[in-house]
């Protein structure tokens, strides 16, 4: 006697994942960029201006003679030139590894991600911060940072499509560790630097998380569809 097997839901029950998750990914757009209005025009929060004045001890940068050197060399793991060697050397290896389609992914998620990234800074304008020395020089605008998100999109990103790549759990475990640590690292240095508000390094974290569980969703439904 033949098992039954359950009967797929009307087509109209079934609930629309993509168009749900754009307009959370919207709602959460509008969400940054009013934030980022309220924060210019109310001319900084406090809790920016404590965290960045701890930065500084009379006037100078806190902690030993050779960290402000080292933070310039862990800030550069944000920037656009290293994190474009990274994408391009990644692409790369997912294709020989045949693996094109997640190499396309990675791709199309760090360059779609960096344009996002440069429209909301146009669209919120807020200035760099002018409170502490800044121990190096940037002309862009500060709100989102942009190696907060970009590191953020880039490394989590990679994380998470790499994941049918390394089977192994512990080794997925350390690989998002890793991403992580790096981009936590890459923000807490802006900061650091002078060259970015508290607020500007969270709000880049946030949407690269966002960006890289978006577009680790996009590809679950991308494999989804390539099964039996």
């Amino acid at each position: 006697m033949p098992i039954p097997t359950p009967e797929a839901p009307p087509t109209s029950r079934r609930l629309p994942w993509p168009i749900l998750i754009g307009a959370g990914f919207a709602l959460f757009l509008l969400g940054l960029i009013w934030f980022g209005h309220e924060l210019v025009e109310g001319d900084g929060a406090s809790v920016d201006r404590a965290i960045m004045l701890a930065m500084r001890h009379n006037g100078h940068p806190i902690g030993p003679a050779w960290l402000p050197s080292a933070v310039r060399d862990v800030t550069a793991l944000g920037s656009s030139t290293v994190l474009a060697f990274i994408v391009l050397v990644s692409a790369i290896f997912l294709w020989l590894g045949g693996r094109m389609r997640t190499a396309l992914l990675v791709v199309g998620a760090t360059a779609l991600g960096s344009i996002t990234v440069e429209t909301i800074k146009a669209l919120i304008g807020r200035s760099r911060p002018d409170l502490i020395g800044r121990l190096m020089e940037e002309t862009s605008r500060s709100f989102p940072s942009g190696h907060a998100a970009l590191s953020a999109i880039v490394y989590l990103t990679l994380a998470t499509l790499l994941f049918p790549v390394l089977p192994d759990r512990r080794v997925r475990i350390f690989a998002v560790a890793v991403a992580l640590f790096l981009t936590v690292s890459v923000g807490i240095s802006r900061v650091y630097l002078g060259v970015h508000w508290p607020s500007d390094v969270v709000a880049g974290w946030a949407f690269g998380g966002v960006w890289a569980v978006l577009w680790w969703r996009i590809e679950l439904e991308w494999l989804a569809r390539g099964q039996p």
